[in-house]
Order: structure tokens, then sequence, then C-alpha cells
């Protein structure tokens, strides 16, 4: 992710405090535009970013990523040293000769490496494409999974 540092430069007159409101305005807006880009349809870069929840349970983890426009065979999914990777790429046909007036829809290459908080069996995972979301099912290997200790007495 490429980041354009900018020098902040206080203001040198007379202190006005609507100026100084409008001030942290503008940086709020700055910072949650930065911030808020990363997780929608758009990285920082403008390449396309899809977006993905993560829900860990009490057996396994689910994976499900938002990748609208796109089939199966567009999408590679790879386990390896802990990391889930998403590879893939979404094409987006140009109109010949023709103006666009709008052009919100991203196209182009994504990775998205997801590190993964516990060890999973490689041997079990599952992978489903549905509408437009790719769900992913990672059952938890044993070792991973919570233990109930019995406790005794004396």
């Amino acid at each position: 992710m490429n980041m354009a540092l900018v020098r902040w430069t206080p203001r040198t007159d007379l202190w006005d405090p609507f100026a100084s409101l409008a001030d942290l305005q503008e940086e709020m807006n700055r910072l949650f535009d930065t911030s808020l880009r990363r997780f929608g349809s758009r990285a920082a870069d403008g390449a396309f970013l899809p977006a993905c929840d993560i829900v860990e349970e009490k057996d396994r983890l689910f994976v499900r990523m938002d990748l609208p426009g796109l089939r199966k065979e567009d999408v590679n999914v790879t386990l390896q040293e802990g990391v889930l990777t998403v590879k893939g790429e979404r094409k987006i046909e140009d109109a010949k000769d023709a103006n666009y007036y709008l052009r919100e829809r991203v196209a182009g290459s994504f990775t998205r490496a997801i590190e993964l908080p516990v060890a999973v069996n490689a041997g079990k995972i599952d992978a489903h494409f549905r509408d437009g979301v790719l769900e992913i099912t990672l059952p938890k290997a044993e070792e991973a999974k919570p233990k109930q200790i019995e406790v005794k007495v004396g």
C-alpha cells in the first residue's frame, strides 16, 4: 500500500476557532477516507480488493469473501504454513466508442493473504462459490480445539 506523506503546517494567522474546526474536519475526512477505502471495493491504489469476513467458531474457522462478477474458475485458494491465500481476477469489458459518465466498478487482479489464528485440518477444508460469495470452511486441528479438563478434588 502506497501512502503519501503530507507535512502538516500550523496556521500562522490569529487563532480562529472556526478555522481550526474546519481544519480538524478536513483531517478527519482524510483519515476516514483512506482507512475505509481499504475495506471497501478498492485498495488505496485503486485496485480491486474484495471484502472479507473471518469468523471463529468452536470447531472451525469460516471465511466469506464477496467476489461479485467472478466465477469459480477466476479464483484460486491455497493454504500454506498457516496462511490462507485467495487470488483472482475480475475482468470488466470496456464498451468501445463509449463515454463513461460514471465508473465505479473496479477490475484487476487481487490477492488476499489471511494469517489464520489457529491451526486447521488442511485435508478437510471445504470451499464453495455461490451467488458471488466465496465461502471457505476450515476445521480446526485437534490440538487447536478447546479441551475440557476435569478438575479432581483432593
